[in-house]
């Protein structure tokens, strides 16, 4: 049994397939998920499993630079915007702004995998980007760190709260 990393097989062997750029949904238990879509059902029964628990589970086993999501989450849903921004808290992944209508029609069809919770939360949709270890890459002395890594270490390693612009 592995301790501390995610147990579900399937949700462990989708994220182990995960590239640079990769996008991982995960959705409130509403979301239309396109058919034919890579989908992880975590549902059990209302709130059962949160949103928060899914994001925190991921964050802990994987690398995401960004995170796309309806605006309307921080005006309209404010408590579980500041759960996400504690969530995200010292992960070096921004926020970006986005209509629940992208998420459904872009972000959706572009997703190698879609993570379903069982949340009855409005606005719990987020696009997940994947990213390269930040640490790991360019730690040879003689490559140039390129600028987006020196901000996301730097975003890190300062333990910044992700905000939307």
């Amino acid at each position: 049994m592995r301790a501390g990393r995610i147990l579900h097989p399937e949700l462990a062997r989708s994220l182990a397939t995960l590239g640079h750029t990769d996008v991982v949904l995960v959705t409130d238990a509403g979301f239309p998920i396109p058919d034919g879509a890579h989908r992880v059902d975590l549902a059990l029964t209302r709130g059962q499993l949160d949103v928060q628990s899914v994001l925190r589970a991921l964050l802990d086993s994987t690398f995401f630079e960004e995170a796309h999501f309806a605006t309307e989450l921080k005006t309209h849903h404010p408590r579980l915007y500041g759960e996400v921004q504690d969530i995200f808290t010292g992960t070096g992944a921004t926020f970006h702004g986005t209509t629940h209508e992208a998420l459904i029609a872009e972000w959706a069809p572009r997703a190698k995998v879609v993570v379903r919770s069982g949340s009855f939360e409005p606005w719990a949709n987020f696009a997940l980007v994947a990213s390269t270890a930040p640490f790991e890459w360019f730690d040879d002395d003689d490559v140039t760190i390129l600028p987006a890594y020196v901000e996301r270490r730097r975003l890190i390693s300062e333990d910044v709260r992700p905000d939307l612009a």
